[in-house]
């Protein structure tokens, strides 16, 4: 498939205080097709997280547009907002953002919360049967401080992809792991894409991580230093 998921158009965001101002993304543009898997390599500093956060409707652009499927993300107010990324959008983030005092299955069930008892219902058996493909059955019950890095973050992309989203955002979704680790992690979120056709944007600082997407896009400084490029798919071991 080749609709847009994201287009991204002059996108700019500065911090201003009263004197001075630090530019963080410059005029950046580009788009992702359905089915995607694009990773934006860079420095620590280079706006990486910035602008996966704009993407995600979670920080305001300075300048710019941002349209998912279409919609400019940023013309519509913060609660359409708010459930555009509940809805359509998953997250995955480098320190899993788990909730300690709930089970691993309490917390893939938290971004349905709020929904209608018959799709909480659904909502349950959809985390049972992502908690049983990650590899976590047998960890239903147990809170975070039980469990591994590498387990945290699988419930964090078990959570992510509850609501069945278009487009999944990691940011440096492998960073407080080990290395072992990591490669399970991002040959996971590779599985995902190929066999679900989810669109992912992934966020990193490591090379080697780059190099086992579809496609790369180096960010440094705020700038695209070039477009991105394919890349040969990691191969699993």
């Amino acid at each position: 498939m080749n609709d847009e998921v994201i287009k991204v158009s002059s996108i700019c965001k500065s911090y201003r205080d009263s004197s001075s101002s630090l530019e963080v993304l410059k005029n950046i543009t580009f788009s992702v097709s359905s089915g995607e898997f694009l990773v934006i390599q860079g420095p620590s500093g280079a706006g990486k997280s910035t602008l996966l956060h704009i993407l995600g409707g979670l920080d305001n652009p300075t300048m710019g547009n941002v349209y998912f499927q279409g919609a400019d993300i940023y013309a519509i107010d913060e609660n359409k907002r708010a459930a555009l990324r509940n809805q359509k959008i998953g997250f995955v983030f480098q320190f899993f953002h788990l909730l300690p005092e709930l089970s691993a299955l309490e917390n893939v069930l938290l971004p349905g919360i709020l929904k209608s008892w018959w799709e909480r219902k659904k909502s349950l058996s959809k985390a049972l049967e992502l908690l049983e493909r990650l590899g976590l059955s047998s960890r239903l019950k147990h809170r975070p401080s039980a469990l591994s890095g590498g387990e945290q973050q699988r419930v964090a992309i078990a959570r992510a992809l509850i609501n069945h989203p278009q487009l999944l955002l990691c940011d440096e979704p492998t960073g407080n792991l080990d290395s072992e680790n990591g490669k399970n992690i991002l040959q996971l979120l590779i599985e995902l894409n190929q066999s679900q056709k989810i669109t992912i944007i992934m966020v990193t600082h490591d090379k080697d991580l780059a190099c086992g997407a579809g496609r790369t896009m180096c960010l440094k400084d705020g700038l695209i230093l070039h477009r991105a490029t394919e890349r040969a798919p990691a191969q699993q071991s």
